[in-house]
């Protein structure tokens, strides 16, 4: 397949509001954040890479974590983010058994890992890489 590459791929998903989500991602979490032609946020990740956040009217948050961040230090960006405003306990501990800030230690088991969410309800993740 000579037509189909992967080169410039990139990801996409939807929030409900393109200021508040320009304004999360750019200033609360630091990210290169551009707006583009048509409206939408380009998000340009320092490893090359980008994604594409679009507004959708009857936009539904994902189920799942969309983006996640290897960290050196989850406990340090975890205080980070807090400073930011960001809520990182988004789980029960029933769910998901975490500290008060809401890092879930992996034990072995997997990285140390806090969720949080986006103004739009999508789920994000920080972890230890």
């Amino acid at each position: 397949m000579a037509a189909f590459t992967a080169d410039n791929a990139f990801s996409g998903f939807s929030v409900d509001d393109i200021d508040a989500a320009e304004e999360f991602y750019g200033t609360a979490l630091g990210l290169d954040v551009e707006r583009n032609a048509m409206g939408f946020l380009d998000i340009r990740l320092p490893s090359g890479g980008s994604i594409l956040v679009y507004s959708k009217p009857n936009h539904t948050p994902a189920s799942f974590t969309i983006l996640n961040f290897p960290v050196a230090d989850v406990d340090a960006a975890v205080d980070e983010l807090i400073a930011r405003g960001v809520q990182t306990k988004i789980y029960s501990d029933e769910e998901f058994p975490s500290d008060e800030r809401g890092i879930v230690r992996g034990n072995g088991q997997g990285p140390d890992i806090a969720w949080f969410r986006d103004p739009a309800g999508n789920v994000l993740a920080v972890m230890q890489a």
